[in-house]
C-alpha cells in the first residue's frame, strides 16, 4: 500500500471541502422540516386521535415516511386530504 502525504493546503481544502457539505446538508435539512410534517402536527391539524390517524395509514388514505422510527407526513398529502374532505 502506497504512502501518501498529507500537507497542510491539503487539509485546508479538505476543510474548506466538509464546510461546503455540511451547509448543502443543513439547507436541505430546513426543506425537509418545511415539508414534512410529524404525527402530532397531522393530528392537531386535522383534529383527530392517534387511532385515526394510524387507520388513515393502514388503508392507505394518508402516505407517509418513516424515518428513523419517525413517521413523516408530506404537507401536501395533509392538504389534500383537507380539500377532499371539504
Amino acid at each position: 500500500m502506497p504512502l501518501e502525504l498529507l500537507t497542510t493546503s491539503d487539509l485546508v481544502d479538505f476543510r474548506l471541502q466538509l464546510l461546503k457539505e455540511f451547509k448543502e446538508l443543513l439547507s436541505e435539512k430546513e426543506t425537509f422540516h418545511r415539508k414534512l410534517l410529524k404525527s402530532h402536527e397531522v393530528r392537531k391539524i386535522l383534529s383527530i386521535s392517534p387511532g385515526t390517524l394510524q387507520n388513515l395509514r393502514r388503508n392507505k388514505t394518508l402516505n407517509f415516511t418513516k424515518i428513523g422510527g419517525i413517521i413523516y407526513y408530506d404537507y401536501q398529502e395533509i392538504h389534500k386530504l383537507l380539500e377532499r374532505e371539504i
